[in-house]
């Protein structure tokens, strides 16, 4: 984290930083065994597709440290090995962890197509991103196309889509709300909310626009269902809705004023601008989401709110904290799930030689990652897919993962 030194000196590493970092055959991380089936024949399938919210960014730890990173780290250097040898992954950066949430097991296999920094739209070049289309290039493929491709041969029963962040341009937020942090005093706070390069990307036409493209996103994933052969009758799409990943100010356990907000906490945002996080930024997104779901007409949709499912346990809320904070020794100790953040610290200076990686900033991490699997376990139900809003439903593991509920 950044030092009462080193906030003059390091602003322009984290401006460049944060910028880089968070802009963020079949492809992903398959559990199960793989069959040769078909629409409707066969072990059944879900499939995610999306962004890095559901496609396990941030995946290899549990809980946030200022200490020892192995106190934390619950993946391992190859948590984000996707390939058939486990060596590597197979887009470089999509960061598809273990842990992520497409792995319900019970009954069903899963595969994750989302990537980490994904639009609705494919990005080619040097940083190549599947977006939920049907590219297909030297890079490589469109989410769309790989699900197509894999859905032909598989019995998929669900798909969860959760997209449409980036398209707000999520990294230039979180980068501008940082940076005003650490530019200003406390006695005359530079917020970010009110910046015209914000704020134009929330006006009613700006959300309109967000909207249309998710919306085509989603009826990307239902053509390339029905391409592969099936029925609007034959599996569901779950829109997921992203979680706020940090609390309003008045929750945040450290002062604005002084600099442990982020030296300690790793979470620089005035006060207002995390009100504004909650009340505008996560609402518009997602907003486009359901709206976008209700635009396409189609009949097998069902939304899967998790807007609230890491309340209580965001990065640097009151009631949790870092693992020294609580006096935790290690993210394997009794009681760490309930004590220790479920969302990933916003690392600056500490990622320059790892192991920690920029874009993990700011994400659901392993438990927040293991919730929303839960979460999709309850939605999937069995095979009777429904929607409902996930959250909290208890203390302690069950399966090892957190207890939530479906309401």
């Amino acid at each position: 984290m950044l030092r009462r030194s080193g906030r003059t000196r390091a602003l322009t590493l984290v401006i460049g930083l944060v910028a880089a970092a968070t802009a963020g055959g079949v492809t992903g991380i398959a559990s199960g065994t793989v069959s040769a089936d078909g629409p409707n024949d066969g072990t059944p399938w879900i499939v995610t597709v999306g962004d890095s919210a559901i496609s396990g960014e941030a995946g290899r730890w549990a809980g946030n440290t200022n200490q020892s990173s192995s106190k934390v780290d619950a993946g391992g250097a190859d948590a984000y090995f996707d390939n058939a040898s486990r060596t590597a992954e197979q887009i470089p950066g999509c960061h598809r962890s273990e842990a992520a949430e497409a792995h319900i097991f019970g009954g069903a296999n899963s595969l994750n197509l989302a990537c980490s920094g994904a639009r609705t739209y494919t990005q080619t070049g040097s940083n190549f991103k599947p977006g939920l289309d049907f590219f297909d290039g030297a890079p490589g493929k469109g989410q769309a196309l790989m699900l197509q491709e894999f859905a032909a041969t598989h019995n998929v029963k669900a798909v969860t889509v959760l997209i449409g962040a980036n398209n707000f341009g999520f990294a230039d937020i979180v980068q501008r709300c940082v940076t005003n942090w650490l530019t200003s005093p406390s006695w005359w706070k530079n917020y970010c909310h009110d910046d015209s390069g914000i704020k134009s990307r929330f006006t009613n036409s700006a959300v309109t626009a967000r909207t249309n493209e998710v919306a085509g996103a989603i009826l990307n994933v239902a053509a390339a269902m029905t391409n592969a052969g099936y029925t609007p009758g034959d599996y569901k799409i779950i829109v997921q809705t992203y979680s706020s990943p940090i609390p309003r100010g008045a929750q945040i356990r450290y002062s604005e004023s002084g600099w442990t907000r982020q030296s300690i906490g790793g979470c620089g945002v005035w006060n207002r601008d995390a009100d504004w996080a909650n009340n505008t930024a996560v609402v518009k997104m997602n907003q486009a989401l359901t709206n976008g779901a209700a635009q396409t007409g189609l009949s097998n949709i069902v939304i899967l709110d998790a807007v609230a499912a890491l309340d209580g346990r965001r990065l640097c809320e009151s009631g949790v904290g870092l693992l020294e904070e609580k006096g935790v020794a290690t993210w394997q100790s009794a009681g760490a799930v309930d004590k220790t953040e479920w969302v990933s610290q916003i690392r600056t200076l500490t990622t320059i030689f790892g192991p920690y990686q920029l874009q993990e900033g700011i994400h659901p991490s392993y438990w927040g990652e293991l919730a929303l699997r839960n979460c999709l376990r309850l939605a999937y139900n069995g095979g009777a897919v429904r929607g409902g809003q996930c959250v909290r439903a208890a203390n302690g593991l069950i399966g090892g993962e957190p207890i939530m509920q479906l309401i």
